[in-house]
């Protein structure tokens, strides 16, 4: 059996079960994406957005899906992510993609917010939710969400109407664990922000045991709406990891993306913002950490879809031992985008040299009254900013990590939340230093 048959075996299995009765039109989406998912598959290395990575590595594991498990119930057992907003308005947990409701913390909400599980939602026939759910990420595209979105059962749903303003970030903790054997979960979130809201959300995920994640986000900004997005990934050895986050910005919108991908055994990341409205902007920032044989993919793209956009886009690496990493930034500029301004920076640190980047920055403009630059750097620390450090009195040890976590905290001191700031740069400290301290 292939991994293919076997997980459409799975679905089916599923699909039959009493409590995954669907409204009609989710059983039509459903049904849709597991027929695409079992024409196509997983995507191979003949793909050209899948050709520096190779997926066959993991998709062959005999994992067993999350429904059949105890522990995707809920119970004593399932752990508790650790909180990276400590001042989070509200916090859901889940675990192997369910809903653990004596986990999760919801304070008293202002009127015209919802921070729900999405399962609520799905069986109480919400219109908000019919209209949005799977309407951006894209089935067709990939076999990946294709699989999430004929699993779609549970997850979380924020929904914030017109003109509310957040002052304290919403967390939403994502926890894989793997008691006996492989586990695969499909979490899923949908975000809808209303015309001139502001939202601050953390989403994080960590894992025990061999486990795959696959992950989707739908993310809706209405006309000025605001939203500062803080994606962690702290996977376990075994983990594999595979997102996609699709943001739709309407105008003079802005969207702010912080991606901190800081371990997994496999993590592929697509990233894709349309700047659907005038005047919509979009900052994108990430830093992906890998050791030994892990592998980071960082997929973006960047759709200026109509005039006076404006992108930003900053991702960094740090790797050493023999890890590897792909960067793939694409910024599409269409024919009427006149007035656009775009700008992508991908730069790599290689601390061995057995580690390996795969960097492709990509423009493709198609109209003409535009500003648009891209670069890519990948190097070694600078042996002449080492020996000035020696000079200083300061150990070459204690000077590689001094310089390699100024490269990377960049990308945290971008995070606008300081409570948030100073976790993110708790975490880049540990997984470097403890690293740096073992003399690797």
């Amino acid at each position: 059996m292939t991994p293919t048959e076997r997980f459409v075996g799975d679905f089916r299995r599923f699909a039959a079960r009493p409590g995954t009765a669907a409204a009609p039109w989710l059983a039509e989406v459903r049904e849709r994406a597991i027929a695409r998912f079992a024409a196509s598959g997983f995507p191979t290395t003949r793909d050209e957005d899948w050709k520096y990575t190779n997926v066959s590595r993991f998709v062959g594991q005999p994992f067993r899906a999350a429904f059949d498990l105890e522990e995707a119930t809920g119970g004593a057992r399932l752990p508790s992510p650790p909180a990276l907003a400590e001042t989070a308005l509200a916090r859901l947990v889940f675990v192997n993609g369910r809903f653990v409701a004596d986990r999760s913390m919801v304070n008293a909400l202002p009127a015209g917010v919802r921070v729900e599980n999405l399962a609520v939602a799905l069986r109480d026939g919400d219109e908000v939710v019919e209209r949005h759910l799977a309407k951006y990420a894209r089935f067709d595209r990939s076999g990946f969400t294709a699989l999430s979105t004929a699993f779609l059962d549970d997850g979380a749903l924020l929904v914030l109407a017109d003109g509310i303003e957040l002052d304290r970030p919403v967390e939403l903790a994502f926890a894989a664990t793997a008691a006996r054997g492989e586990v695969v979960a499909h979490p899923r979130l949908l975000v809808v922000c209303g015309s001139g809201s502001r939202l601050a959300l953390v989403e994080s995920y960590g894992s025990t045991g061999a486990t795959l994640t696959n992950a989707v986000a739908e993310i809706v900004l209405g006309d000025g709406a605001r939203l500062d997005h803080v994606r962690v990934v702290r996977e376990g050895e075994r983990a594999s990891h595979v997102a996609t986050t699709e943001v739709v910005e309407g105008r003079d919108s802005r969207y702010r993306s912080s991606t901190f991908a800081l371990g997994a055994s496999f993590l592929r990341h697509d990233l894709n913002v349309r700047l659907g409205g005038e005047g919509s902007e979009c900052s994108l920032d990430g830093l992906y950490v890998a050791f030994d044989g892990e592998l980071i993919d960082n997929h973006t793209a960047i759709d200026h879809a109509v005039p006076h956009g404006t992108s930003r886009e900053l991702y960094k690496g740090v790797l050493d031992g023999e890890a590897r990493a792909v960067f793939n930034g694409k910024v599409i500029v269409r024919p009427d985008a006149q007035k656009s301004d775009a700008q992508q920076t991908n730069k790599n640190l290689l601390l061995s040299k057995n580690a390996e980047v795969d960097s492709k920055p990509e423009l493709q403009i198609f109209a003409d009254d535009v500003k648009c630059a891209h670069g890519a750097a990948i190097g070694q620390l600078d042996p002449d900013a080492l020996f000035y450090l020696k000079s200083r009195g300061i150990g070459e040890a204690a000077g590689r990590r001094l310089l390699t976590r100024g490269f990377a905290l960049e990308i945290v001191q971008r995070v606008p939340d300081e409570t948030l700031r100073a976790a993110l740069e708790s975490l880049v400290d540990e997984r470097i230093g403890r690293r740096l301290e073992e003399g690797r």
